[in-house]
């Protein structure tokens, strides 16, 4: 019976996603609403003062060196400012003044003025600079007063800079942002949904695939969307239904070819039997000749078993390695010994180079089995071309020596030089001969060299040959 999905999922990348962005758009206008109701009118006052001090140092400078440059940054930072500017002597002679956009020094600021003197004249320092508030207004002035002849301080400079305009100004920041806010929270909330939609849809698609895939359908395609993460997902998901697809076909290659293997050596068996009992049982020579078949089959069926249970061991990590220190050369030359009958009796041309003797460190029969692996692949698949070349030989720096064999037969595939080593793998090469074999011999050898930590590869091309070889480390006798 099935489940009723729940419509809404607290726990799913769409939901968590939405809410994030939503949170974030909140706390982001929460902060803005802060700075707008809390900070801005110190902020602003701040920037002021600082304005106007850095405005008030560069107007001393000019004062003393050069009267025109004087007047002319006075008017340029009275305009652009909104500054009063104001020089007047101790006994309050005034020398220069000058306002652009505001009062008249008679007419709104001499009681500014006035305190900035008084605060001057009390204090230790050369320059003071004060906020003036009018009785029953919230109009705020900054008056900014420094002795232009801190020796003998007989002229002040004054900068007057109302406030009063940021509270106006503020107000209508206010009022904007109201809209602003409702604003912004529509299209965060827009955003949020747009993206948690573009960020769940490519892996509620993958989901859907991977459900397909585990029904067994290899034929399915993953796909990643716009994102790069998810892309990758989906090619490494791709790769693997690929990888899935071709082992179920191997598996299904490997239960006709082991049946296929075990019924022909067992009907055999039997049908030879048969015949010892019912023919042959008292004829000698029939006999020994019957019995010979049925020892060959039951060689083939051990093999074939010994393979399995190899691989069995490999894949369940139940393989121990007997490592000693043995001369390679010396095993290479007893592999080669057992396949010299062939070149007496079917025609084959097989040559071994050797280096003097040289020692690693491994499982002698394990590597013994290896190279009896690549010899018996040389000669399964050479067809016409019956040359074989075992070569030994060590590498230039001495560290590493490497077995190969050479065959010149129908070569593989270049798609599927990657596959060789694979469980069940077997060429799709035409051949003129039928090739025995369960797909496991080579699989066999990559796990017998991984255990020994040894560089192994393959090299052919098809309808050239194929060369096959393995590296070890030397070791000091």
């Amino acid at each position: 019976m099935k489940t009723k999905k729940s419509r809404f999922d607290f726990s799913s990348i769409r939901t968590v996603s939405l809410l994030y962005f939503v949170i974030f758009a909140v706390l982001l206008l929460l902060l803005v609403w802060f700075l707008q109701n809390f900070l801005i009118n110190n902020y602003y006052e701040e920037m002021r003062i600082s304005e106007i001090r850095t405005s008030a140092k560069m107007l001393e400078n000019k004062y003393h060196f050069n009267r025109k440059a004087f007047n002319d940054a006075a008017v340029d930072v009275s305009k652009n400012s909104g500054v009063y500017i104001l020089v007047s002597s101790s006994d309050g002679t005034i020398s220069y003044n000058y306002g652009a956009g505001v009062q008249p020094v008679s007419l709104g600021y001499d009681y500014e003025i006035s305190e900035a003197n008084t605060n001057l004249r009390n204090s230790n320092l050369n320059s003071v600079s004060i906020t003036t508030k009018e009785d029953d207004s919230d109009l705020y002035t900054l008056v900014y007063a420094s002795y232009l002849n801190p020796d003998s301080k007989d002229e002040i400079l004054y900068l007057v800079a109302p406030l009063y305009p940021v509270r106006s100004t503020v107000q209508i920041l206010r009022s904007q942002f109201h809209l602003i806010t409702l604003f912004s929270l529509i299209v965060a909330v827009v955003l949020a949904l747009y993206l948690s939609r573009r960020l769940s849809g490519p892996i509620d698609n993958i989901t859907k695939s991977a459900v397909e895939l585990s029904k067994g359908n290899f034929n399915v395609k993953f796909n990643g969307g716009m994102f790069t993460e998810t892309n990758e997902l989906a090619r490494t998901l791709n790769t693997a239904s690929y990888e899935m697809q071709r082992s179920d076909s191997y598996q299904r290659d490997l239960i006709a070819n082991v049946t296929h293997d075990l019924k022909t050596p067992l009907t055999m068996i039997k049908s030879y039997a048969e015949m010892i009992n019912d023919i042959s049982g008292d004829n000698p020579k029939k006999r020994k000749e019957h019995l010979r078949v049925i020892i060959s089959e039951a060689d083939r069926l051990n093999k074939l078993v010994s393979d399995m249970l190899a691989m069995s061991r490999l894949q369940s990590g139940n393989i121990i390695l007997d490592k000693t220190k043995f001369n390679i050369v010396e095993a290479a030359e007893e592999v080669f010994e057992t396949y010299k009958y062939l070149s007496e009796q079917d025609g084959y041309t097989i040559k071994f180079n050797k280096p003097k003797a040289t020692y690693v460190y491994g499982d002698l029969d394990k590597i013994k089995q290896v190279m009896i692996n690549f010899i018996s692949n040389a000669i399964k698949y050479s067809e016409d071309n019956k040359n074989i070349e075992i070569n030994l030989k060590k590498a230039f720096s001495g560290k590493t020596i490497r077995f190969s064999v050479l065959d010149h037969g129908v070569g593989i595939p270049a798609d599927e030089l990657s596959h060789v080593w694979d469980r069940y793998y077997r060429t799709s090469a035409n051949h003129k001969q039928s090739v025995d074999g369960n797909g496991l011999g080579l699989s066999i050898v990559k796990g017998i060299l991984s255990l020994h930590n040894a560089n192994y590869g393959v090299t052919s091309k098809e309808g050239v040959g194929s060369e096959f070889w393995f590296e070890m480390d030397v070791v000091k006798k």
